[in-house]
């Protein structure tokens, strides 16, 4: 070897650990749709261990953070194009703002770090294991809620077509990621640990992945009645010009023209205000004629459209279900920045850079997402709702079946179309419900009570695909239980590694 090279060795020797950690998160990426590598992920969490595995808290802050970085920085970049491209925000600003974003956001990674290495100074199997995955866990929960949440990139939503999914509609989205977590731990431990240490490494994976597959056998939900078949609509309106007043006219004509193509199903759905206008200007031109044209056929029409409350002025993201019977969901869980500007106050005039039309929507005070949809009841979802697995498991065990609509065109021709619907397909896999979801510009599907896509319309195409949907009856675990039962355990995790270090338990396979 040259000797420059050999002195050069012993120099980076100290940045490994923060290169390993960064591409970590990198790697992680590619466990998320549309890649959905998902044993990528296992993988991701066994270098991030291998980075944590020694040297002092302030180097685990460090090493968390870049984790974060990574997995953020390549995971949802494509925010720069909201803010940009359709927040009419400068290229410069845009950029910069997501930057930002992503530097806070890899602060919980960076948290989960730095009390991996604060509460776990010594080496023990109890630290990839137990420790790292519960705070990994807790932290990533923390994101899912404060500050109005951004549960974006859950580690559980990789394995979605893996098979720890079996463990979905038992603790949801955030027990995937203890597991996947756990997994990560194991791996690592399969390599590092000496002799039997190894072998138990390995049997704890073995035992954990097929547990997984057999408890995807399960029914946790029964048919309740005969399917039925629903048909998506998507019509690729540009966002460029879908609040333009010209352009009004035409869009309607798209969805009307799809639609009645389409009568002869029971249920037809538009995507997140597929309607460019508000509910009573439309109602008599368009809202009843289409009404009565779905009811002489026995169709059911969903579709979005903004609401404007004449009373007080305040206007709301809606839902609106007509054809045998009219019923309207109004959405609850706003996106910040993109449906209202949170913290008016404190921003000042950051708030003047948001040029976004229909940014100042009010929430819907509905107590639970339900909405008649005919002689059926669904839980709705509209857009960034479908995100927050709680939320939507409020709507069961009324709701025979889900409905999640949204407008992806913000995120442009990005990752995000693809890990969106991945998010959806775990609500149905959590709720045992069948999932009909359509989008405006893509990627709109029909999902069924396992996560199984049946069939979708790519991103940035017009068109329309149908399919047989069952109501379900029952309630799985996760919708009795929501988060609890994963948060728990992953605080029980943290408990048992720190009551074993207390005690001096070691129990060490490490070097």
């Amino acid at each position: 070897m040259h000797p420059s090279l050999t002195r050069l060795g012993p120099r980076l020797r100290p940045f490994l650990p923060a290169v390993t950690a960064l591409a970590a998160g990198a790697l992680a990426v590619l466990g998320f749709a549309p890649f959905s590598l998902f044993p990528l992920a296992v993988v991701a969490l066994a270098l991030l261990n291998e980075s944590l595995a020694a040297g002092p808290a302030a180097a685990g802050l460090r090493r968390g953070w870049l984790f974060g970085l990574g997995l953020l920085g390549f995971g949802v970049a494509w925010i720069r194009i909201s803010l940009n491209q359709y927040g009419n925000m400068d290229a410069w600003a845009a950029n910069l703002l997501m930057v930002v974003f992503i530097a806070w956001m890899a602060g919980y990674y960076a948290l989960a770090g730095w009390l991996a290495r604060r509460l776990q100074p010594a080496p023990s199997w109890t630290g990839p294991v137990l420790l790292l995955p519960g705070l990994y866990v807790l932290c990533e929960w923390l994101r899912g809620w404060l500050f109005t949440g951004f549960p974006w990139l859950n580690l559980g939503y990789t394995q979605i077509d893996g098979p720890l999914a079996g463990y979905a509609p038992i603790l949801g989205v955030y027990g995937l990621s203890l597991l996947t977590a756990i997994s990560g731990g194991l791996l690592w431990g399969l390599i590092r640990w000496p002799g039997r240490g190894r072998l138990a490494a390995a049997a704890a994976l073995a035992i954990l992945w097929l547990d997984g597959l057999a408890l995807q056998r399960v029914p946790w939900t029964q048919p309740s009645d005969a399917p039925f078949t629903a048909t998506v609509i998507q019509a690729n309106i540009p966002q460029a010009i879908k609040w333009d007043p010209e352009a009004r006219v035409g869009i309607v004509k798209v969805y009307v023209d799809l639609t009645r193509e389409h009568l002869d199903s029971d249920l037809i759905l538009w995507p997140e205000t597929a309607i460019p206008d508000f509910l009573h200007q439309v109602r008599e031109p368009l809202i009843e004629p289409l009404a009565a044209e779905a009811r002489a056929q026995g169709a059911e029409i969903v579709l979005g459209i903004p609401v404007l409350d004449l009373d007080n002025g305040n206007y709301y993201n809606g839902l609106l279900s007509i054809g045998s019977q009219e019923d309207l969901y109004t959405k609850r869980h706003l996106v910040p920045f993109g449906e209202f500007l949170p913290f008016k106050a404190w921003l000042g005039p950051l708030v003047k850079m948001f040029e976004i039309p229909m940014s100042d929507f009010s929430a819907g005070t509905a107590p639970r997402p339900l909405l008649r949809v005919g002689a059926r009841t669904a839980g709705a979802a509209i857009c960034y709702e479908d995100i927050f697995p709680a939320e939507v498991a409020q709507a069961l065990p009324e709701a025979q079946f889900l409905i999640s609509v949204s407008n992806d065109a913000w995120f442009g021709d990005s990752l995000a179309p693809h890990q969106h619907l991945e998010m959806a397909r775990m609500r149905a896999l959590e709720t045992g419900r069948d999932l009909v979801r359509a989008t405006n510009t893509g990627i709109s599907a029909i999902v069924d009570w396992r996560g199984r896509v049946l069939g979708q319309v790519p991103a940035f195409v017009r068109g329309t695909f149908s399919a047989p949907v069952q109501p379900r009856t029952g309630s799985t675990p996760f919708v009795r239980w929501g988060n609890w039962p994963a948060i728990g355990l992953a605080l029980g995790l943290v408990a048992a590694a720190l009551l074993m270090r207390r005690r001096g338990v070691r129990s060490e396979p490490i070097h």
